[in-house]
């Protein structure tokens, strides 16, 4: 009775009040905030440089207003449909073929009985994140050279014609960009699933086991249920994602052979707006305003159809 008393009278306190109580606690609260607000709402504001004609002299607030020409210009360009096409199809390939092998790692690692063979297979999985970009493109190079490659050092004696230039070649492009990313974050990917599974109660695995269940029915009936929650969280951030693939390391490995299958909407806008000598702010910002709301169009429509479907959503 006393605690419910309690609790009643301080919720007929004034905010002020509560606040000067608990000060502590709202200092905390203030730095993730004013983080928010510095780096995340108040850039923002550029965003109106999409629907204004932008000039040095005039600055970001001066410019003239002259409305959707920007995107018009952006739908109208030859490079859009390759831009868009280039995009979609690494996310999705990157997305299909990728979600999926951090929970069959997870459910692996999670099925190894030996602990020391267990904690070297996490070592050897989760060591490539720490990879920098620059030197995962590097290793990427210096395997695939024509000349002084890896492969070619290895089986050059089978290699009976000259060795091809993977890198440059436009239809190998996705293939090396997603396979050598999925290699990268499988084992860290992995590391949430791996969490959720050591909440599984043993006494489930126990129970199943004396039915009679094998392994592979308790993976299937036990392990996969528990983390599916945790993957269809997972799996509507990645759709907002979709249309934003890595800046760093398509540009990286992007070279003038293999343009045609490697120009992707970050690549193109850090070409139009800020990589060549005739910049373009305002329309490198549209093209930046129009990715992030079809990203956002996809995670509200992927969150709906995660809550129509099942009871796990972002929000």
């Amino acid at each position: 009775m006393s605690s419910k008393q309690v609790v009643y009278r301080d919720t007929n306190k004034s905010l002020a009040t509560r606040m000067l109580e608990h000060w502590q606690l709202y200092v905390f609260l203030l730095i993730p905030v004013i983080y928010l607000l510095v780096f995340k709402y108040y850039p923002m504001l550029g965003l109106q440089l999409a629907f204004k004609r932008f000039n040095i002299r005039d600055g970001v607030w001066g410019s003239p207003w002259i409305g959707f020409d920007h995107f018009v210009k952006f739908f109208n360009s030859y490079q859009f449909k390759r831009v868009i096409t280039n995009t979609i199809t690494v996310s999705l390939y990157g997305l299909l073929s990728g979600f999926p092998l951090p929970i069959l790692l997870a459910l692996s690692m999670n099925s190894i009985t030996s602990k020391r063979f267990k904690k070297f297979t996490q070592t050897v999985t989760y060591l490539p994140y720490f990879i920098s970009v620059v030197v995962l493109v590097g290793i990427l190079f210096q395997v695939l050279a024509p000349r002084g490659g890896l492969i070619v050092n290895l089986f050059g004696g089978l290699i009976k014609s000259e060795f091809p230039d993977l890198m440059a070649n436009p239809g190998l492009f996705k293939h090396l960009y997603v396979w050598s990313g999925n290699w990268q974050y499988m084992g860290y990917n992995s590391i949430i699933y791996v969490a959720a599974l050591a909440g599984v109660d043993p006494e489930l695995h126990e129970a199943a086991q004396i039915d009679g269940a094998s392994r592979f029915k308790r993976v299937l009936h036990i392990d996969f249920p528990t983390i599916l929650p945790t993957a269809s969280v997972l799996l509507i951030m990645s759709a907002g994602r979709i249309m934003t693939v890595g800046f760093e390391k398509v540009y990286l490995m992007q070279n003038p052979l293999n343009i045609s299958a490697s120009e992707v909407i970050t690549t193109y806008v850090y070409k139009v707006g800020l990589g060549t000598a005739t910049t373009d702010f305002s329309y490198g910002t549209a093209i930046g305003l129009f990715n992030s709301l079809i990203n956002l169009i996809l995670i509200v429509l992927v969150n709906q159809l995660a809550k129509r479907w099942g009871e796990t959503s972002l929000f």
